[in-house]
C-alpha cells in the first residue's frame, strides 16, 4: 500500500464505517412517525435504538476475531451486501416486532463491515494511528453532519420507509466501491507465530493486557455519555423544547461541527503531544461541560445553554475515544480485529443501557439526561486513575527488574 493511496483509502473507510451513523441518525426525526404508523408506544421505537447498539456490539464479539483470521475485505463485503439487504427489507416493514428485529440484523451485518476499518488504519498510520483514527473521525463525521438532515427532508417530500430506501442505496454504493477498490491489507493473524491460537485466545490476549483494561473502560464510560445524548436529543430538542424537526436537525449539526473540530485539533497536536494527553485534556473539557449543562438545566436554562453546552462536552467526548481507541489499537499489531472487537462490543453495549436507564429515571424534564452523561465522565476519571496506577505499578516492577 502506497502512502500516496491513503487519501483515497481513508475516504472509503471513513464511508464504510458511516454506516452506523446514518443507520442511527437519519431515523431520529422519524421515531414519532414510525410509532404512529406502526401502532406502537414511541417507547418502543426508542428502543429500538438499544436494539441495534446491542446487536451491533455482538456483531463486533463475533466478526472481530474472524477478520485476524480470514481476512478483512471478505467480511467486509459480507457485511456491506447483509446491511444493503435488511435495509431494503425495512421499507416495507409494517409491523413493530418485524422492524425490531431487521433493525438487529441490520446493526449485525454492519458490524462485520465495520470491524475491518480501525484494523486497516493502523496498518496504515502505524505509529501514528492516533492521526489516522482523528483523519477517519473527521470525514466520518460528515455522516452524522448530514444524517438528520437528510432524514428530515426525506420526510418533507415522502414518509419514513424511504429513509431505508436511502439507506439501501447508499449499502449498495459503497458496496461496489469495496467490491473494486478495497484491496486485503496484511496477513491473516494466524501467519503470526506470537498469536496463533484458537478464536478466544486474542481475547485473553486483549484482556490480559493491564493497561488495556482501564483504558477500554474508559471507552465504555465515554460512549455511554455520548449514546445518552444519541438516545435523548430528539425528546430534548423536539418535545421537551418544542423545536421543529427542521431545526432539530441544524441544532444537531452544531454538535457534530464540534467532534469534526475536535478531530481536526486532535490530528494537528496528538503527533506532538500524544495521544494519552490528548485524551485528558478531552476528559478536562467533558467534565466541566457535564457540570455546566447538569447546573444549566436544573436552573430551568432557555435552549442555548444547553445547545452551547452539549458542544464542547461532545468535543471533549470525541478525543476520549479516538485517542482511546489509537491507545489500544498501539497495544495489539497482530490482534487489531479482536481489540476493535472488544472495543466496539463493550462501546456499543454500554450504549444500549442508555435507553433503559433514561427510560427509568424519565421526570419529563432534561435532568436524567445531563445527570447520566455526567456520570459517564466521572466513570472516565475513575478509569484514568485506574490507568495511571497500573501504569505506575508496571514502572515499578521494570525498575526493579
Amino acid at each position: 500500500m502506497t502512502k500516496e493511496s491513503h487519501p483515497f483509502l481513508i475516504i472509503l473507510l471513513a464511508a464504510v464505517i458511516a454506516i452506523t451513523p446514518l443507520a442511527v441518525d437519519m431515523y431520529l426525526p422519524a421515531m414519532p412517525d414510525i410509532a404512529r404508523d406502526l401502532d406502537s408506544h414511541i417507547g418502543s421505537v426508542q428502543q429500538s435504538l438499544s436494539i441495534f447498539l446491542a446487536a451491533y456490539g455482538m456483531g463486533m464479539l463475533l466478526f472481530g476475531p474472524l477478520a485476524d483470521s480470514l481476512g478483512r475485505r471478505p467480511l467486509a463485503i459480507f457485511g456491506l451486501t447483509g446491511f444493503t439487504l435488511c435495509s431494503i427489507t425495512l421499507a416495507s416493514v409494517d409491523n413493530i416486532n418485524h422492524f425490531l428485529f431487521l433493525r438487529a440484523l441490520q446493526a449485525f451485518c454492519g458490524a462485520a463491515a465495520t470491524v475491518v476499518v480501525p484494523g486497516l488504519v493502523r496498518h496504515l498510520y502505524q505509529e501514528h494511528t492516533a492521526k489516522g483514527m482523528s483523519y477517519l473521525s473527521m470525514i466520518m463525521m460528515l455522516a452524522p453532519l448530514l444524517a438528520p438532515s437528510i432524514g428530515s427532508a426525506i420526510l418533507w417530500i415522502s414518509e419514513w420507509h424511504s429513509i431505508f430506501v436511502v439507506l439501501a442505496m447508499y449499502g449498495a454504493l459503497i458496496l461496489a466501491l469495496v467490491w473494486k477498490w478495497l484491496p486485503e491489507i496484511g496477513k491473516p493473524i494466524n501467519d503470526q507465530p506470537k498469536a496463533a491460537g484458537n478464536f478466544f485466545s486474542g481475547y485473553k490476549i486483549v484482556f490480559s493486557n493491564p493497561l488495556a483494561r482501564p483504558l477500554i473502560a474508559s471507552m465504555m464510560f465515554g460512549s455511554f455519555s455520548f449514546f445518552c445524548f444519541i438516545t435523548a436529543v430528539s425528546f430534548i430538542y423536539i418535545n421537551y423544547f418544542g423545536v421543529s424537526e427542521q431545526a432539530f436537525s441544524i441544532l444537531f449539526g452544531i454538535n457534530v461541527i464540534c467532534l469534526i473540530v475536535a478531530n481536526f485539533i486532535n490530528s494537528r497536536l496528538v503527533t506532538h503531544l500524544g495521544s494519552l494527553r490528548m485524551l485528558r485534556a478531552g476528559l478536562a473539557l467533558a467534565l466541566a461541560s457535564a457540570l455546566l449543562l447538569c447546573v444549566f438545566n436544573y436552573l430551568g436554562f432557555t435552549i442555548w445553554f444547553s445547545v452551547f453546552t452539549i458542544a464542547p462536552l461532545m468535543a471533549g467526548l470525541t478525543l476520549i475515544s479516538t485517542n482511546t481507541d489509537a491507545l489500544v489499537l498501539m497495544k495489539f499489531p497482530y490482534n487489531s480485529g479482536t481489540a476493535t472487537a472488544v472495543m466496539g462490543t463493550l462501546r456499543f453495549g454500554s450504549g444500549a443501557f442508555a435507553g433503559p436507564l433514561l427510560a427509568y429515571f424519565y421526570t419529563g424534564t432534561a435532568m436524567p439526561f445531563s445527570l447520566l452523561m455526567l456520570s459517564g465522565v466521572i466513570g472516565v476519571i475513575a478509569c484514568q486513575l485506574w490507568f495511571a496506577y497500573n501504569n505506575k505499578k508496571l514502572a515499578g516492577k521494570n525498575s526493579v527488574e
